[in-house]
C-alpha cells in the first residue's frame, strides 16, 4: 500500500462518516414533519420486519403531518401499531386508507434536549474521523518503518491527512449549527 493509497482510502472514510452524520441528522426531528422521520419503524410483512416505506407511500399531508398509504388493506393497523409502539412518540390516526401521523408541537424544553442529542451525534462523527486519521497515520508510519517511504514522505502525508481531518471536522461543526438553529427556530 502506498501513501497515495492511504490518502485516498481516508478521504473515502472520511466522507462516508460524514454522510452517516448526515443520515443520523435526519432522524432528528424538528418542528417540521419529515416522513423520514418514520424510516426507523419497522412493520412485520408477512413474517420478515421491512421498513414503512417498503409496504406504505409516505407524504406530508402539511408542514405537521405525515401522511402514510398502506399498499395493501390489511396492512393498516400493522402499520398504526407500529408508529405506537415506536420509540417517537407519536400517535397515528386512521382515516379510511391513509394513516396520519401528525406531530405534536415542540416545547423548549424538548427543543434544548434535542439540541444535546446533535451535539453528541456531533462529537460521535468527530471521534470516528479523528480514529480514521490516527489510523492512516499508524499506517503511513509503518511504511516507514518497512523502509517503503521516506520520513519527510510521512511528514507530508501527516501534514494532508490532517488538513483533511480539520476540513472533515469544520463541515460536521457546520452541519450541527445549522440542525440546532433549525431544532431552535419556533
Amino acid at each position: 500500500m502506498t501513501i497515495a493509497e492511504i490518502k485516498a482510502g481516508i478521504d473515502h472514510k472520511m466522507h462516508q462518516s460524514i454522510e452517516a452524520f448526515k443520515t443520523s441528522l435526519t432522524k432528528i426531528r424538528t418542528g417540521r414533519a419529515n416522513p423520514a422521520i418514520l424510516d426507523t419503524v419497522h412493520v412485520d410483512y408477512y413474517g420478515s420486519m421491512l421498513p414503512i416505506s417498503q409496504v406504505a407511500n409516505l407524504s406530508l399531508l402539511d408542514s405537521r403531518t405525515i401522511g402514510v398509504a398502506p399498499w395493501e388493506k390489511g396492512m393498516g393497523a400493522k402499520i398504526e401499531k407500529a408508529i405506537r409502539d415506536s420509540d417517537l412518540g407519536l400517535n397515528p390516526a386512521s382515516q379510511g386508507d391513509l394513516i396520519r401521523v401528525p406531530l405534536p408541537a415542540m416545547t423548549e424544553e424538548r427543543r434544548k434536549e434535542l439540541t444535546k442529542v446533535v451535539r453528541g451525534e456531533g462529537e460521535a462523527a468527530k471521534v470516528a474521523i479523528r480514529n480514521l486519521r490516527r489510523d492512516a497515520n499508524d499506517a503511513v508510519k509503518k511504511l516507514v518503518k518497512e523502509k517503503l517511504a521516506s520520513e519527510d514522505d510521512e511528514r507530508r502525508a501527516q501534514d494532508d491527512v490532517q488538513k483533511l481531518t480539520d476540513r472533515c471536522i469544520s463541515e460536521v461543526d457546520r452541519l450541527v449549527a445549522a440542525k440546532e438553529q433549525d431544532i431552535m427556530a419556533v
